[in-house]
């Protein structure tokens, strides 16, 4: 989670039910944090997006997006020290190899381009 968005690439048999319950999790959390802050009324999430992935090629390029997002922001210099990143796992699971492998094969290049720009 950086400090103003998230992205999260997850397999969800129910995407309605899935997005329900983010909408609820959302309002909790939203509601609680504008308590903190007394500024009720505040919005602090817009939306949530789902996207189904379409191609191997779309997995991984996704995955790259979602795990270089800190880094495109300026927070951190590499995947690995965002601490709410999974990119720690991931390259235990895979292998820096092929982690490296799947950045060259399946490039981000312009993916995303204006979701969410670096400067937010």
């Amino acid at each position: 989670m950086l400090p103003n968005h998230y992205h999260a690439l997850v397999e969800a048999p129910d995407i309605k039910g899935l997005l329900r319950e983010l909408g609820q999790f959302h309002g909790r959390t939203s509601y609680a944090w504008n308590g903190e802050d007394s500024a009720r009324g505040r919005k602090v999430f817009f939306r949530a997006v789902e996207r189904a992935m379409r191609s191997e090629r779309h997995f991984w390029a996704t995955l790259n997006y979602v795990h270089h997002n800190p880094v495109r922001h300026g927070y951190v210099e590499r995947w690995t020290d965002w601490p709410w990143s999974s990119a720690k796992e991931y390259l235990e699971q895979t292998g820096v190899e092929a982690a490296k492998r799947v950045w060259y094969d399946y490039p981000i290049r312009d993916y995303g381009e204006g979701w969410d720009e670096p400067g937010m």
